[in-house]
């Protein structure tokens, strides 16, 4: 640090020439994307069409897609659940008797029983559900509900995968402005470089002042080949977002918002609580407990089932019995159960079913808070973004004016190249900080209308 001070004292102008190009090169080198190559066959694309085709393509929803369609096959399987149970059955039974003499008392006569027996017996039994305290009710409540909450988390999935499309559209913009922005300043170089060297065939100006020029090329060339290298990295993952071939260059169009600012903050806040996927899944999930509870208590009820079974009873032997040596016999019957120990043996799931609602409506008002925090946070941010490009049109009016002084001063000689090369490194970083500002203005609103639940709408 100390050897870096020394030489910028020995040589005050090379040292103002060498910091101004590094303040441009370092400026620039934080700008992460780049225009592509003009000799590139490019896609062109607006935000609306980058959008669709991230959702159209996103391999995170056709995930959450399987996840809706689980939900649904489980709330189709407890629908089957309230269908008639129904069996058949058919069972060969082989005995073999040793003791096959009995007797009941000494002055009975004994009963001769075969040495061995063989029978078939037959059953087919139906059973109805007729009354279980709408346990099945409640179940198939919170299966659709559970159902509803999958296609929220789909919702959910599809507002973040056309934020990051928005996100990166947004930043290869800045990149593709700031790149304009560059090769405009290697044009007015390029001139300077000219003058100078005109200058110094004349006697007017040292060697020096042409290689101050040449040094602030080579540093704005260093970083244009930054970003041209950053460009393609994030090219690259643009094009894995909206599902096009790798290799594939893109240039993105005018990236340029609607003013919100015509839109009051309290209806940001309204719209979010209306529309943000949170508070509507907390909601499902609170009715989802509600049955839960309704369920369990349901549990301590009577239930009422009807029956009805066929029996085939064949004592032959045979499997097809001979005329009259089989019995057919059918019943219907009506159950009455109740197992009233649920009464006292399910208060303490109710009362947990019950600290899970508490939870969920707990849960709600804590997320509504984060929700209007957000809502809030990301309002000033864009009313901030919109400021700062305020802000720089101002500076670069005062920085063009200071440019075109510098200009004349150097091109009568009051002024050195130093100050020549610094007025000009000043203008093209405002103007490079304005197309910033611009696109972050975008981002900043789109990020706001995501905070809303309206990014897609």
């Amino acid at each position: 640090m100390k050897l870096r001070n020394n030489a910028s004292a020995e040589h005050p102008a090379f040292g103002r020439s060498v910091l101004s190009a590094v303040v441009v090169g370092g400026f620039s080198f934080l700008m992460a994307f780049a225009q592509p190559a003009a000799a590139q066959e490019a896609k062109h694309l607006n935000l609306q069409e980058a959008v669709q085709m991230g959702v159209q393509n996103s391999k995170v929803l056709r995930l959450s897609q399987t996840k809706i369609d689980q939900a649904i096959s489980r709330y189709n399987q407890v629908k089957d659940e309230a269908k008639p149970k129904a069996s058949a059955s058919y069972t060969y039974n082989h005995a073999e008797i040793p003791s096959n003499i009995l007797q009941m008392s000494k002055h009975a006569e004994p009963f001769f029983l075969p040495k061995r027996a063989d029978a078939f017996l037959g059953t087919v039994s139906v059973q109805e559900v007729i009354f279980a305290g709408n346990k099945l009710k409640y179940a198939k409540e919170s299966t659709d509900l559970m159902a509803q909450v999958a296609r929220l988390d789909a919702e959910k999935d599809k507002d973040e995968i056309a934020y990051h499309v928005t996100n990166a559209y947004f930043n290869l913009y800045k990149l593709q402005q700031s790149q304009k922005v560059v090769a405009q300043n290697l044009q007015a170089i390029d001139k300077q470089i000219k003058q100078a060297k005109r200058f110094f065939e004349q006697g007017i100006v040292t060697k020096n002042d042409v290689l101050r020029f040449q040094l602030q090329r080579s540093n704005v060339e260093l970083t244009g080949s930054d970003l041209e290298i950053n460009r393609k990295i994030v090219v690259y993952n643009l094009n894995v977002l909206l599902g096009l071939p790798e290799n594939n260059d893109l240039v993105v169009e005018n990236a340029a918002a609607p003013d919100g600012r015509n839109v009051s903050l309290a209806a940001y806040v309204d719209s979010a609580l209306a529309n943000r996927e949170e508070l509507q899944a907390i909601d499902l999930n609170s009715r989802a407990a509600d049955n839960n509870i309704k369920s369990i208590k349901a549990d301590a009820l009577p239930a009422l089932v009807a029956s009805a079974d066929a029996y085939h009873i064949n004592p032959s032997g045979s499997i097809i019995p001979p005329a009259r040596g089989s019995l057919a016999i059918g019943t219907v019957g009506l159950t009455a159960a109740w197992n009233f120990d649920r009464l006292w043996t399910n208060k303490n799931k109710i009362a947990e079913a019950k600290i899970q609602r508490s939870q969920l409506d707990i849960s709600r008002e804590l997320t509504t808070d984060q929700l209007k925090t957000e809502v809030n946070q990301n309002y000033q941010r864009y009313l901030l973004a919109l400021d700062k490009i305020n802000i720089l049109q101002t500076s670069i009016a005062q920085a063009e004016e200071n440019d075109r002084s510098e200009a004349s001063r150097y091109t009568n000689k009051v002024a050195s190249a130093t100050d020549r090369i610094e007025a000009q490194t000043r203008l093209y970083q405002a103007l490079i900080n304005l197309e910033l500002a611009k696109a972050d203005a975008g981002l900043a609103y789109f990020t706001l209308l995501k905070s809303t639940g309206n990014i897609l709408n």
